[in-house]
């Protein structure tokens, strides 16, 4: 071979692999198809219950099974406190209005049963909000309030408790976003109550925390927990979005955003007293736009294994371009977290947003189980279905069931901040909100010269079931047929 043919062979070859790299690197630039509904397996036994028929200001739930009597579930939603029962695992369910009367509005609801078997709501309640956003800014009366039932949620005591109370005077703080936790351990601080919430001050944000040990009936005065204040802004930089959970020997776990990280701090003795509050996970902003959507965050939840060794951090940011949800497990106590993995299964930088989603270990099962709504089946990216994702490897991989099927719009409407999971030996409850499709209306002549106004769409409360063994599903077939005979 000459000299001129074997430079002829290497500018061949090369320009070859140059054309072939730039094939190789533009297929790995295009996003993934977004897959059909049908490529995601539906939850065994999966119900889904409206709770609110007609659309209205519905957002915001939250759920719980109670750990004494798993046959009964509360399900809470605002605008304003409402809160919904069942007797039968989750089979029917009962609206009942619980909003306080002395207010004009309540809602930021939280549910929990405690050791003795009562439900509990926990809510806001004001007159007036303050400056958009800076909350504490022109604020008029407000406060932190539960409500108790002793009977699995069909009956409300009719007074409710206050935790925290403002009264109107100037420079007063807007009390906002609480979250109720209850000690169900075996410890000598079983059957203690625990509500924290951010303080909205003129000059920043607190993260504050109040106890009960008398099942409610009074509360400690708040305890500022965070390590330092936040912003003052309900926006990135303020802390916000508390969560809790009580592991088997007693302790306290307390997380919140705040400063693009995830706070972690931990009491020992029953809420008295909190350790430091240290930056457990490094996280992308917790506050984001989302098309369609009027507002959302990846606020966190914290949850513990049955027997206490590990701990699990769930909640959603865009590291990755598009939002996932993310969750990462300790076991030491919350020293050291595992690198964070994604919850949905779709692929990587798909441009598909995964977002509001909620955490749930069953207590019974292990099981870790979280619920999201989901855009993968949108071409377009506007519409979501709610997703369950279960894992029953202590969270090292997830299953994703589509819980609903039909992709909705949330524009036009206050979509909330938030839903809510709860599970009990292998059943989970699951409860969001939807926007119906809108029915044409009828064409309407202006009347008096006044132009007709559009009406404005509104939101349904939805509660889904699920059942991974089927065991309260078979005892209603069994009752059913005792029933028949």
């Amino acid at each position: 071979m000459s000299f001129r043919q074997v430079v002829h062979r290497i500018s061949a070859i090369a320009s070859f692999l140059f054309f072939t790299s730039i094939g190789v690197f533009a297929q790995t630039q295009e996003l993934p198809k977004a897959p059909s509904a049908a490529e995601l397996p539906k939850p065994p036994h999966a119900q889904i219950f409206a709770l609110t028929p007609a659309p209205g200001f519905f957002t915001e739930p939250g759920v719980a099974v109670n750990p004494r009597n798993p046959e009964q579930v509360v399900a809470v939603f605002q605008d304003n406190a409402h809160a919904a029962y069942s007797q039968d695992t989750g089979h029917t369910w009962n609206v009942v209005d619980v909003a306080p009367k002395n207010f004009r509005v309540s809602g930021d609801v939280s549910t929990t049963f405690d050791n003795q078997g009562h439900a509990f709501i926990c809510y806001i309640a004001f007159d007036k909000l303050g400056t958009f956003n800076y909350w504490a800014h022109g604020a008029t009366r407000n406060g932190i309030f539960i409500r108790r039932s002793l009977d699995g949620g069909k009956t409300w005591e009719a007074d409710h408790i206050p935790v925290a109370e403002q009264k109107s005077e100037a420079g007063i703080p807007f009390e906002d976003k609480p979250y109720i936790v209850a000690d169900n351990s075996k410890s000598k601080y079983a059957g203690n109550l625990y509500v924290g919430w951010t303080r909205w001050r003129i000059a920043d944000s607190q993260m504050v925390l109040s106890r009960s040990t008398d099942d409610g009936k009074t509360w400690s005065e708040p305890v500022e927990i965070d390590a330092k204040p936040g912003l003052p802004r309900d926006d990135n930089g303020a802390a916000e979005g508390f969560d809790g959970v009580v592991g088997p020997d007693g302790k306290l776990y307390a997380i919140w955003s705040q400063d693009d990280d995830i706070m972690l701090t931990t009491s020992r003795d029953g809420g008295k007293t909190f350790s430091h509050a240290r930056a457990a996970i490094h996280i992308a902003p917790s506050v984001f736009a989302i098309e369609a959507v009027e507002r959302a965050n990846g606020f966190p939840q914290i949850a513990i294994s049955p027997n206490g060794k590990r701990l699990y951090i769930t909640w959603s940011d865009y590291r990755n371009g598009d939002l996932d949800v993310f969750i990462s497990t300790s076991d030491d106590g919350g020293k050291h977290w595992s690198e964070a993995s994604r919850v949905n299964n779709d692929p990587v930088h798909d441009g598909v947003e995964q977002f509001f989603q909620w955490l749930a270990v069953d207590p019974v099962d292990g099981s870790v189980n979280v619920v999201f709504y989901d855009r993968r089946f949108d071409p377009q990216g506007r519409k979501q279905i709610v997703v369950l994702a279960r894992s029953t490897d202590r969270g090292e991989n997830f299953a994703n069931y589509a819980w609903t099927s039909d992709p909705f719009d949330a524009s036009g409407v206050f979509f909330g901040d938030y839903t809510g999971l709860a599970a009990f030996d292998g059943r989970v409850y699951g409860v969001w909100m939807e926007k119906p499709p809108q029915p044409a209306e009828p064409e309407k002549k202006p009347e008096d010269g006044k132009e007709a106004k559009p009406k404005r769409p509104g939101t349904v409360v939805k509660v889904g079931t699920a059942d991974f063994n089927n065991k309260a599903v078979g005892q209603l077939h069994v009752a059913q047929i005792s029933a028949s005979q």
